[in-house]
């Protein structure tokens, strides 16, 4: 049974795909018959299809120069990556078939005309969209109640978004009054090619998408917006970069700012708790049929569904390319680095996340800054999970953002009872109603444009799950706006590390001779790695059951502020400086977790930052008193001294915290682990001894961007109601 699908996979593929493709010919012999294969160029790729499993083939440029190897999989395909431009042929190594010749173009060549996208159609319901290379990327179109056109939006990613039975996100925007399509990027789903995760074919992919479904007689303006939370909310800067003409707007929601830095090797120390399995995950979903769903639709008799599965086992390993690179290159990281290129996005950007999210990590908001380009940005950070982007406090502003630059109307009332329906649906709490937003009564499109405009645009939502009366629930107890990022007047503030333990809003005088050097035991095992344990979904929920523990005696250290003399409000990220040694050992990783000491002796933990020591080198242009860049280059990386202390910087990611008058702010230190539902790490510490220093010649500090001038609520939310905030009992 299972050759006889390879062989119908592989003449499925030859037929499927010979629009567009050069078959081989023989070169031996005057009337020999085509060899069985087709040749498909790509941008900086090129596809053999339906060749003969097993056969060694090569690559030639147009000099006639073997420029690349390989050999046919058992599906009959073969994929080479990451080509010049230029004409190639492919000729098989034990016989005389070589292919005509085949043109590979390049990233920033020119789009094809408009009349390439306006030749395709899409009916309601499951259909195809082909590319510039000829691959057909499958897509679903979702259409709301009432006559056309309408507002559209598109939802892009590797997940299932073309799946006609994945209903959810497209009965969220139908409900708003918008088509949906959901598309699934090459190499997923039902759509043809080979998938590697962010390549940059997907952005062009993407851009064909956008112009394709805005030339849909359904597509109202004849422009479409982009959206979707994580995967498909970080392909939307990817897409945008490459600014497609008929893009109006994108709302990318939970997303990513630096893949190495910010998700996957936060201070060059793997995540093997979300990262390393969220790849995993994708090279399996990405598989012949990967996804499950695709074998329904061959079965139903989906021929290009069929014929699209047929690259994917030339898909490269993702595990391999991570484990390759524990160092930052500008060839493999720059490309997948959004705050690199979010610079070229020129269309209006709705933003949202949470400074806690357990999946992609908060670190987004250090790329707001670098939105140069778009005429309009708005961003919104809160506390709470991975989905707090889809909160009520977030989806009221969202839906006007829609509204005002895909649908152009009037902001309407439908969020009223889409919004409740979204977070009951997500966290399970249930009888809540949309906080009171901006008012639009009676006002025409440009009135209600004009006054969404007149608001500051970086939105800060405090006490996410505080609310009275719905503890844990997706609402914030009060919020803050302000006219850009970071926060102008933020002031950076320094506590000074003691050797009693205390932070001081002065530096110790003590000389190094007289001050007590502390040290601890770098024992990963000490802890659970995580903090939570339950489902991924479990833990958007109003009260999920965190295990945050006290560090044992021995295996960390922490410093603790006097009772505070006035409310501090902190926003921005924060910088703890440390002067470090290990006697014993060259390297070790370090963890700083940032928390509330309430007068009642409940903690509230507020972030986490992570650091290899050997990664220490910093990017000296790129970092400020309370933000460390490290470049996490191979060529920077050095040892530990076991002799003498070193100064190294601990990035604590983005955060928005009020420490009411009363509290101490308090930090740990210890090896990796138990400071994220699930993040865990892959770190080198082994119980070494990590040694700190406090005197006067090494001014170990904590420093953080206060903003003064914010009216905080007098009393402290109840312990455990703050969302993806747990709380503790305190243990000095």
């Amino acid at each position: 049974m299972g050759d006889m699908r390879r062989s119908s996979l592989v003449a499925i593929a030859v037929a499927a795909l010979a629009a567009g493709a050069l078959t081989a010919t023989s070169t031996g012999a005057a009337n020999a018959d085509p060899t069985p294969f087709a040749l498909r160029g790509s941008v900086n790729q090129l596809y053999v299809l339906g060749a003969t499993p097993g056969v060694t083939m090569e690559l030639v440029d147009s000099g006639n120069a073997v420029v690349g190897t390989g050999t046919v999989d058992t599906a009959g395909s073969l994929a080479w990556r990451e080509l010049d431009k230029g004409s190639y042929t492919v000729r098989t190594t034990s016989g005389p078939a070589e292919s005509e010749v085949a043109t590979v173009t390049d990233y920033d060549d020119p789009a094809p005309a408009q009349s390439f996208y306006a030749g395709q159609t899409l009916p309601a319901g499951f259909s195809y969209i082909q590319t510039r290379d000829g691959t057909t990327l499958s897509a679903n179109v979702v259409l709301p109640s009432g006559a056309g056109p309408y507002p559209t939006v598109v939802e892009y990613s590797g997940y299932d978004p073309s799946n006609p039975a994945n209903t959810r996100m497209a009965q969220i925007y139908t409900a708003l009054g918008y088509a949906y399509v959901g598309v699934n990027i090459r190499g997923t789903g039902c759509s043809g090619g080979s998938f590697r995760a962010f390549e940059a074919i997907q952005s062009l992919d993407g851009y064909d998408v956008i112009e394709t479904i805005a030339a849909q007689s359904w597509a109202k303006f004849h422009e479409v917006g982009m959206v979707g939370i994580s995967y498909p909310g970080i392909e939307q800067l990817y897409v945008a970069q490459t600014q497609p003409p008929h893009l109006s707007a994108i709302s990318p929601l939970s997303v990513i700012d630096d893949t190495y830095q910010g998700t996957l090797y936060p201070g060059g120390i793997l995540n093997t708790g979300f990262a390393v399995p969220w790849a995993t995950e994708r090279d399996e979903q990405a598989e012949p049929y990967g996804q499950g769903w695709e074998r329904g639709r061959v079965d139903g008799g989906d021929t290009t569904c069929e014929a699209n599965q047929a690259v994917r086992l030339q898909n490269p390993d993702l595990l391999a390319l991570i484990n390759d690179n524990p160092f930052y290159t500008k060839a493999v990281g720059d490309p997948i680095s959004p705050m690199l290129f979010v610079k070229k996005i020129n269309v209006p950007v709705f933003l949202a996340g949470a400074w806690q999210d357990e999946q992609t990590g908060g670190h987004f908001p250090s790329m707001l800054d670098d939105f140069t380009g778009t005429p309009h940005l708005y961003a919104t950070m809160v506390n709470g999970s991975h989905t707090e982007s889809l909160s009520l406090g977030v989806l009221d502003r969202y839906a006007d953002f829609l509204d005002l630059y895909v649908a152009r109307r009037t902001p309407t009332g439908a969020k009223a009872f889409v919004g409740p329906l979204v977070s009951s649906s997500i966290t399970g709490v249930k009888g809540l109603q949309m906080p009171q937003g901006l008012d639009y009564s009676g006002l025409s499109y440009q009135q209600a444009l004009a006054k969404f405009q007149a608001q500051k645009p970086i939105r800060i939502l405090f006490e996410e799950g505080a609310v009275a009366g719905h503890s844990g629930a997706p609402l914030p107890r009060f919020e803050k706006s302000f006219p850009s990022w970071p926060i102008k007047r933020a002031k950076a503030t320094a506590w000074f590390l003691t050797p009693g333990g205390k932070l001081a809003a002065k530096p110790t005088t003590l000389a190094p001779k007289k001050a007590r050097v502390r040290s601890y035991s770098a024992d990963p095992s000490a802890l659970p790695p995580t903090t939570y344990t339950g489902s991924s979904s479990g833990i958007w929920a109003a009260h999920p059951a965190y295990h945050w523990k006290q560090i044992p005696q021995g295996k960390g250290l922490s410093w603790i502020t006097p009772p505070l003399k006035r409310t501090a409000v902190a926003i921005g990220t924060g910088s703890v400086d440390l002067w470090v040694r290990t006697p014993r050992a060259h390297d070790t990783d370090l963890e700083v977790t940032l928390s509330e000491v309430r007068p009642n002796g409940k903690e509230v933990y507020v972030q986490s930052g992570w650091l290899r020591a050997s990664h220490r080198k910093l990017a000296v242009a790129k970092s400020t008193p309370i933000s460390p860049v490290h470049t996490n280059r191979e060529a920077d990386a050095r040892p530990l001294s076991s002799k003498r202390f070193t100064r190294v910087r601990v990035e604590l990611f983005p955060f928005a915290q009020p420490f009411r008058k009363g509290s101490r702010i308090r930090i740990t230190l210890d090896a990796p682990g138990n400071s994220r539902p699930l993040w865990a790490f892959d770190t080198i510490s082994h119980g070494e001894r990590v040694q700190v220093a406090t005197d006067r010649a090494h001014r170990s500090r904590i420093v953080l961007p206060l903003v003064a001038g914010i009216d905080v609520p007098k009393s402290a939310p109840a312990c455990g109601s703050l969302r993806s905030q747990p709380c503790r009992t305190y243990r000095g």
